[in-house]
């Protein structure tokens, strides 16, 4: 018999949602697994990494800010350009409060102007709290910082400006309060307790291949790569207290050349991939995997919306 008495309402409490924007690799998604204190969002030296509106979660006792992290906002290329800022477009209009990412190490520039007129455009239609976040703050010294904090306060009217350093933990408690200062109140947090993201395992685990296939490649792979997993199925006969999950995904390009970066000499890039991939996946699901996993050429699959489709986006 399970018990129906409803849960009470917490006095004070604030739940909502918060999305990041900014340039492309302008730290959305490692501030996002700081606030969080775990990996959800794949991060990368490449820009432009992010595909899927990530989801993280951060509980307290006075609030729950779920945080949508989003692929940069860019002037669009490809259709799937057009189609990851049609995304973050679409996420600005749900949320709650918008943190605005410009990086401390870079200068603010066109790529930050472009963005802060979107945001004008978009509050003079709903008015939506933007707080400026300038991350990498780790990486600059106090007087290019200042700078570069005059410089974020000159771009737009923001309703609150901090500086953080997601790498080093630096303000980042700070920059979840401020955000969550922004939230409606709420009889009680939207997610269960304990709760970090609610992107489905298969999702994390294309994200995670992705991520390992990124690192140390040329500047052409990021746009060009796309992780589907095929199957995740647990390897039978296996003993209960050692089990087996056998993941078998499929790493897509377009053009033969890349099939043959990502694979490296005889074969050995991939296995670093699968290496790398390997340890994020059986962290993430807290068992043992045995990864298979193949790359194969789709020709031009951004510019194919048949393709796209297929591909998940």
């Amino acid at each position: 018999m399970t018990d129906s008495t409803p849960i009470a309402p917490r006095e004070g409490y604030v739940a909502g949602f918060a999305c990041f924007v900014g340039r492309p690799n302008a730290g959305k998604s490692t501030l996002t697994n700081a606030l969080v204190g775990q990996k959800v969002a794949i991060t990368s030296s490449k820009p432009q990494t992010t595909r899927h509106t990530i989801r993280g979660i951060v509980t307290t006792n006075a609030s729950q800010l779920v945080l949508v992290d989003t692929p940069g906002l860019h002037r669009p290329r490809t259709l799937l350009g057009e189609r990851l800022n049609d995304l973050v477009r679409e996420t600005l209009l749900e949320v709650d409060v918008i943190g605005f990412c410009l990086p401390s190490d870079q200068r603010v520039g066109p790529g930050d102007q472009f963005i802060a007129n979107e945001l004008a455009e978009l509050r003079r239609g709903r008015r939506v709290p933007v707080v400026a976040i300038a991350t990498k703050s780790d990486s600059v010294d106090r007087q290019r910082l200042a700078e570069h904090l005059i410089a974020v306060d000159r771009l737009g009217d923001w309703d609150a400006i901090v500086p953080c350093s997601a790498t080093r933990g630096d303000q980042v408690d700070d920059v979840a309060e401020v955000l969550s200062g922004y939230l409606p109140p709420s009889p009680g947090p939207l997610y269960p307790d304990g709760q970090l993201t609610d992107e489905p395992e298969a999702v994390m685990v294309a994200e995670l291949v992705r991520e390992a296939a990124l690192e140390g490649v040329r500047d052409e792979l990021p746009h060009s790569l796309a992780v589907v997993v095929e199957e995740m199925v647990q390897r039978e006969d296996r003993p209960a207290d050692d089990p087996l999950l056998d993941v078998r995904v499929h790493v897509f390009v377009e053009r033969d050349s890349q099939k043959a970066i990502v694979i490296g000499r005889g074969g050995s890039r991939l296995r670093e991939v699968g290496t790398n991939a390997r340890q994020g996946i059986e962290a993430l699901l807290g068992q043992r995997v045995h990864l298979d996993l193949h790359v194969k050429v789709a020709k031009d699959w951004q510019r194919d919306p048949k393709q796209m489709q297929r591909l998940g986006f």
